[in-house]
């Protein structure tokens, strides 16, 4: 795409990994035009993933954490406008309509606008101080000054999810006295088999965290200096802050002042193009077709953010990209990193493999094809698993199990 200067920029709304990646890949796919980089938060761009592990856990500023150094976007002919929210799109026109009443025209738009934490509607909870997501860099230093103001701080965590675990180990390297509530039966329910719920339970409770299933918050009320959390089998806990990991609502609300096709996110095609051809969107907030399991998915992760991100750049320059990469997360909790690939959902069978006391690896197939493996502390069964998925390498369940049999991919083919 040649590109003048004088003409509106391309626009991308949303400055966390996906909406910067997607401004330089810009650049580097040879675009010439205005950029045009905007965000409601006043910080210079930053990494997420440390928020609920590194930032919390130890004394580092934000600034550690930048996405880009201030230069880089200069460098690059980037304008990164901050602290500015997008009210609606008017894309008859293609403007865009800023909270302040002004007008932004575009050339072609990027939605980067991700996902906000979802808060249960919890009688109280919204009316008692100390309450906390953990999804911005102001939540953090929100979270770090209620810990330092108490001698002993005591934290009750809503949700058993990855984030809500991590942000358990965090508190607990700070010293605070962490009870976790989680109302499903198990741990990491929506995305993980037993084996690795009755894992990571163990791991916190080994560390001194009160872990509790099948409790939910049902009031939240002012007890003197500090909170009093209710449940729902008529048990309570005393707090001094409260962190709400109970997952997440997609911010589809500018997309849908724009009349774009909402479904699970917003949808793209394999170019991250959105239903209307001249906007595109990426990262958390979209739902694409994976070829590989052969249906929509809406992923919430660094690696798609980026991915997706490169794809639209390179469809804005008129390449002929497609988005077909395969899942991967990871997640870091006290000294044990869990890495997963491949979307383990629809699973009817599971096969473990242990390689010591805290190394161990879970592989999920279904009718006999691997759909995905969770990795604890054995990066080499992540590796071999992530080829073994997106090369659909027939495997041997039984061969996977024994670790004494290589953890090499011909090693455990179901056709040698």
């Amino acid at each position: 795409m040649q590109s003048v200067t004088d003409q509106p920029p391309v626009c991308i709304v949303g400055a966390s990994h996906a909406g910067v990646a997607c401004a330089f890949a810009l650049r580097h796919e040879g675009y010439a035009g205005p950029i045009l980089l905007l965000d409601q938060d006043p910080h210079l761009p930053y990494q997420r993933p440390p928020l609920s592990k590194v930032l919390l856990a130890e004394p580092r500023a934000i600034g550690d954490f930048a996405l880009k150094p201030r230069e880089a976007y200069d460098k690059e002919n980037i304008e990164l406008r901050l602290g500015v929210r997008v009210a609606a799109i008017e894309s008859r026109y293609r403007y865009l309509r800023l909270a302040d009443g002004s007008r932004q025209p575009y050339h072609k738009l990027v939605l980067a606008t991700g996902a906000r934490p979802l808060f249960p509607p919890v009688p109280g909870l919204g009316q008692v101080p100390g309450v906390f997501p953990l999804r911005t860099a102001a939540d953090i230093e929100g979270i770090r000054e209620a810990v330092l103001k108490q001698k002993k701080c005591r934290a009750v965590i809503i949700g058993g999810g990855y984030i809500g675990l991590e942000t358990a180990a965090s508190l607990h390297k700070l010293g605070v006295a962490v009870t976790l509530l989680e109302k499903e039966s198990r741990l990491l329910s929506r995305v993980t088999s037993p084996r690795m719920s009755d894992y990571f339970c163990e791991l916190h409770q080994r560390h001194g965290v009160a872990i509790h299933t099948g409790r939910q918050v049902t009031a939240v009320a002012q007890k003197g200096n500090s909170t009093l959390v209710c449940t729902n089998d008529g048990s309570t806990c005393e707090a001094d802050l409260i962190l709400v990991g109970a997952g997440i609502v997609v911010n589809t609300e500018l997309a849908a002042t724009a009349g774009l096709t909402l479904d699970n996110g917003i949808r793209v095609d394999a170019t991250a193009r959105t239903s209307d051809g001249h906007i595109y969107a990426i990262g958390d907030c979209t739902s694409h077709f994976n070829p590989h399991y052969g249906r929509y998915i809406r992923l919430e992760s660094v690696q798609n953010a980026v991915d997706q991100a490169k794809v639209a750049a390179a469809a804005l320059c008129d390449k002929q990209p497609t988005y077909n990469a395969l899942p991967w997360f990871w997640s870091d909790q006290y000294d044990v990193k869990l890495q997963m690939t491949g979307l383990s959902q629809g699973y009817d069978d599971t096969v473990v493999r242990t390689e010591g006391p805290d190394s161990f690896s879970v592989w999920y197939l279904k009718e006999g094809e691997l759909l995905a493996v969770d990795a604890v502390n054995c990066p080499k069964a992540y590796v071999v698993g992530t080829r073994l998925i997106r090369e659909r390498i027939p495997v041997d369940a039984s061969k996977l199990g024994n670790a004494l049999i290589p953890l090499k991919p011909e090693a455990l083919r179901s056709d040698f």
